[in-house]
């Protein structure tokens, strides 16, 4: 049963059979005296569309005219003037669909639904019907509902809704997400995760990424990793790396990091960082309040201050070249909180990638002009064509030096080899790898996620160990290729392969890009050598605990 608003809709339609409604005309003649944003009339679309059964991307009963309005397309004939609001149209039963239709509360807020990641439900939320899926990763910590409470954030995320189906959620450990300890904030790798679960619960099979600020490099990661589920990233106000190297000067230093950590400790509950993430509002009493309530609902003080910790350790340079999806990245050009310069860094590392300077000092993109930034989103997103599956992803290798007493395939395998390779296979599924090769010379498994590549090599250098061999493993992520029926190939495994030669026996080594992904997630490391590769010099680190 249609609730009254979405019933009030249909039958304003209905009644116009086969006219074009405007959107604004909808609004004032069914709800005069109320304000409603166009995000709250898509709801309502949302809901007679799921009555019908009716599909967005084949409509049978109503018609979307992009920004306009909408037009119900059966001829209706009103049988009786004593029917009052029943209008004798045919309702099919309601088909199934996949996913969470959009759906209102009674406050015009969408309705929030949760998806399992792991043992962890991450709170999200889908609003609009537009003709593609989009991601909107919000930066830093975030409350799905008080999104909506302020206007100029309502009013953004609408837009985005207006050519699209939005899914919006809140990264673990913050806002209606479950909570986590502080030693167990997400890294960037179970955030990925996080992404992938909501897709699969909203039913997206693929979907544009939309990353503002420190979503950014989430946003990276996962666009890089799976190109198969990504049609196009935007990057709004973002960034490689947070903090300054001789390399990167932009970024705060390690001091300036700590003052802002102990800002975070004693001023949370207050507007904290407004000065810089929305200086155009930072006087303004209303919006102070609002920040101050968003920041004490998306996070505690003490989450605060691990997560932003833990962001200073992310590097992502490495990984923008491996981005094969087309990208656009966007920059205000007097941003306080993240200089331009670091987002024209990051375009000018990613192929093809188009930078988009605009005016302004707010860092907060539904600050000050947002529809220069949502114009621009639109037109890239919309010309997007649809891409061939892509034979190159970005994923962690794992080189293990199997001796040949362990190998079940070799002439002098010893009674423990074939509990070996099995035990192996285990770990390897254990931890979501896919198996490439068990013979020498080629990458064991390759990952999706660096931080679960390394456990599984520990898991199995551990187990040689125990069967009195001295195993060794080594780890990189990078670009890989992958074609049917044959191992890996490219520089990422060639390089691990590198990497292999150059690990001591009964260790487990990684890349320095290994190193900065798995921030947050507890590994620890120690430096192990230096590797010469192709001319460059290239840091191991040796994994000490895990």
């Amino acid at each position: 049963m249609l609730a009254p608003k979405a019933f009030d809709v249909l039958s304003f339609l209905v009644t116009r059979s086969n006219q074009l409604v405007l959107r604004d005309q909808l609004m004032k003649e069914l709800w005069p005296d109320t304000f409603v944003d166009d995000h709250a009339l898509s709801f309502q679309i949302a809901e007679v569309r799921k009555a019908l059964g009716d599909d967005p991307k084949a409509p049978v009963y109503i018609e979307t005219r992009p920004r306009r309005g909408y037009r119900f397309m059966p001829q209706v004939q009103n049988s009786s003037a004593a029917a009052g609001r029943q209008i004798p149209v045919a309702v099919p039963e309601a088909q199934p669909i996949t996913g969470i239709p959009p759906k209102p509360l009674q406050d015009g807020i969408p309705e929030t639904h949760y998806a399992r990641s792991g043992d962890v439900n991450i709170a999200y939320q889908v609003v609009g019907d537009g003709p593609m899926d989009l991601v909107f990763v919000m930066g830093w910590v975030s409350h799905l509902e008080y999104f909506w409470r302020e206007p100029r954030f309502a009013r953004f995320l609408g837009r985005l809704a207006s050519f699209s189906r939005l899914i919006l959620f809140d990264k673990r450990g913050t806002g209606l997400s479950d909570r986590v300890p502080l030693n167990q904030l997400p890294t960037l790798e179970q955030r990925m995760d996080d992404v992938r679960a909501v897709m699969d619960a909203a039913g997206s099979k693929r979907a544009a990424i939309v990353g503002v600020s420190e979503g950014g490099p989430l946003s990276v990661l996962f666009s890089a990793t799976h190109p198969e589920k990504v049609s196009g990233l935007v990057m709004i106000g973002s960034y490689a790396r947070r903090l300054r190297d001789e390399d990167y000067p932009w970024g705060p230093t390690g001091a300036e990091r700590d003052a802002y950590c102990r800002q975070i400790n004693a001023q949370w509950g207050g507007p904290v960082g407004i000065e810089e993430r929305a200086p155009s509002l930072a006087q303004d009493a209303d919006f102070r309040n609002w920040w101050a309530t968003y920041l004490r609902m998306g996070a505690s003080p003490g989450a605060a201050e691990a997560l932003t910790r833990m962001n200073a350790e992310i590097d992502i340079r490495p990984i923008l070249p491996s981005i094969q999806v087309p990208t656009l990245v966007i920059h205000r050009s007097e941003d306080k909180c993240l200089l331009v310069e670091e987002g024209r860094f990051m375009a000018g590392l990613i192929r093809d990638a188009r930078f988009l300077e605009l005016p302004g000092a707010d860092h907060l993109p539904f600050v000050g002009d947002q529809d220069a930034i949502l114009d621009a989103t639109e037109r890239f997103l919309s010309g997007l064509s649809h891409l061939a599956q892509p034979e190159r992803a970005l994923a962690t290798t794992l080189f293990l030096d199997i001796p040949e007493s362990l190998r079940s395939s070799h002439p002098q395998a010893g009674p423990d080899a074939a509990g070996y390779t099995g035990r192996i296979r285990r770990e390897i599924e254990w931890f979501r790898g896919k198996e490439a090769d068990m013979e020498c010379g080629s990458p064991v498994a390759t990952f999706d996620g660096p931080a679960r590549a390394v456990r599984s090599a520990v898991a199995m250098v551990a187990h040689g160990l125990r069967l009195g061999k001295r195993t060794r493993a080594a780890l990189h992520t990078g670009e890989c290729e992958f074609l049917p029926n044959v191992p890996p190939t490219g520089l990422t495994v060639d390089l691990t392969g590198r990497m292999l030669e150059a690990t001591a026996p009964g260790k487990v080594v990684v890349s320095r890009v290994v190193k900065d992904l798995v921030a947050g997630s507890g590994i620890q490391f120690a430096k192990h050598n230096t590797l010469t590769y192709d001319g460059e010099d290239w840091p191991l680190f040796e994994v000490v605990s895990c």
